[in-house]
Parts: C-alpha cells; sequence; structure tokens
C-alpha cells in the first residue's frame, strides 16, 4: 500500500543545512495500523508531511499504491490529497459553520461529488462511530472526542487508500482518547481501512500492529504486536524508549 525508500529531507537556515530524514525506508500494508514514535526533532512530522507531499523531498520514492508521487504535479497531488488520502489532525480542523454530516462530506463537497452515495455513506460513518445522534449539532456544541470521531468519519468519507493522523489524541483527556482509537480500529476492522499515525502516545501505539520508532532522522526500530495483548505490547515500547534515552 505505502512505500517509502531512503527518503531524505534536509532544511536550510542561512548557511547552515539540518538533515532532518536521513534514508527512511518503510513499508505499511493493505489494511494496517501503523504508528510513528520518536523524540521531538527525530522526524516523525516532517515524515509525514512528505508522504501528503505537503513538502517536497529532497530524493527517495514515496508510492501509494502504484502512484509514484514524487512525480505527480501540483494539480495531481491535489487530487490524490482528497480522494487517495484522508487526513485526522490533533487539532481536529473542523469548519464551525458546519454541522458534523456537513463537516463528514465536506471532501465529497470540495470535489464536487455530492452524491446520493456520499451523503448515504456518511450516515453509514456516523452509525459505524456512534455519533449519528449528533450529526445536526455543530462542532462547538460537542466534546472533543466526538470531534475527533467526526474528523476520522472525514478523513474516510472518499475510501481513501490511507489515512494520516498526525498526532490524534495529543489534545484529549483518556477517555476522548480511547474513543478515537476505538474509531480507527473499527475503521480497521469493519471498514479495511490503512492507517499511519504520528504519536507520542505509547498508550495509543500500543493499539497498533506495528510501530516503527524514529531517532535522528532514521528508523531505530521496528516493534510488531504479534499477538501481545496491549498491556505488553506498551511495556515493550516503554523499554524500547527507555532503551533509547540511555543510548
Amino acid at each position: 500500500m505505502l512505500h517509502v525508500e531512503n527518503l531524505h529531507k534536509s532544511y536550510q537556515v542561512g548557511k547552515t543545512t539540518y538533515e532532518v530524514l536521513k534514508g527512511v525506508s518503510l513499508e505499511v500494508a493493505e489494511g494496517e495500523f501503523v504508528a510513528v514514535m520518536g523524540p521531538s526533532g527525530s522526524g516523525k512530522t516532517t515524515l509525514l508531511n512528505c508522504i501528503s507531499c505537503y513538502i517536497p523531498t529532497d530524493s527517495g520514492s514515496i508510492r501509494l499504491g502504484k502512484l509514484d508521487l514524487a512525480r505527480l504535479d501540483e494539480d495531481a497531488l491535489a487530487k490524490v490529497r482528497n480522494q487517495k488520502l484522508g487526513f485526522v489532525f490533533q487539532d481536529f480542523l473542523l469548519l464551525d459553520g458546519l454541522t458534523v454530516r456537513q463537516n463528514i462530506l465536506l471532501p465529497a463537497i470540495i470535489s464536487g461529488s455530492v452524491s446520493q452515495q456520499a451523503e448515504t455513506r456518511a450516515d453509514q460513518l456516523c452509525e459505524a462511530f456512534g455519533i449519528s445522534g449528533i450529526r445536526e449539532k455543530y462542532p462547538a456544541e460537542i466534546s472533543g472526542g466526538e470531534k475527533q470521531r467526526t474528523a476520522v468519519a472525514r478523513a474516510l468519507i472518499n475510501h481513501p487508500l490511507l489515512i494520516l493522523a498526525d498526532e490524534p489524541t495529543g489534545n484529549l483527556d483518556s477517555k476522548s482518547t480511547r474513543a478515537v482509537i476505538a474509531s480507527f480500529e473499527q475503521a480497521k476492522s469493519a471498514l479495511g481501512a490503512t492507517i499511519f499515525m504520528v504519536t507520542h502516545d505509547s498508550f495509543a501505539a500500543s493499539f497498533c500492529d506495528r510501530v516503527v520508532i524514529l531517532r535522528d532522522g532514521v528508523v531505530w526500530r521496528v516493534l510488531a504486536r504479534e499477538g501481545f495483548a496491549r498491556e505488553d505490547f506498551q511495556d515493550q515500547l516503554l523499554d524500547a524508549i527507555r532503551e533509547m534515552g540511555k543510548e
């Protein structure tokens, strides 16, 4: 599904070049839930922005299915972002003047294709994520967890190949965090969604199939859950983070 190979990205500040990604390679299989963790400055957000093609890479390749994203022009990339990628952000980014249902339909509205099929899917997503009762409410009238579940539903409206989630639980309490992770699990199990999540939260990451740990712009370690209980997998993640800190 997603193939990242030997990805390099640097920034120029004055006469100084800062290399952020130093040859990152990873894969995410169809239907897989993968997290990226790492300390501040490890390159997590830069990696996500490169995959979404919001920033250009220096070298390397990013393939989404059969699409080589680095070779697409801006018009083609805009189409990919709207139709092939779904985005879930830390701050929800819901439009205050639209209802929950209208926010979910927003990608279809932008693409000019609000068909009966899209409206039916919006209602199905509301049902799947337990927000049918609030679909005519506005963002100011619902909780943080409900906002984030709305954002997950919006990310799925166009049947994307991949959902990119940037710290989706960063501003939430434990109850809302669990609700959002349950939404991702529901999207994966019931809808076959493929999810790539950047997070600093070992609790959220412990629900994933695999966790890629970045350090100083490279893949330091990849941990797979492989049948471990969630609590045991979280312990493995915490052990790895402590080990990285000692090094």
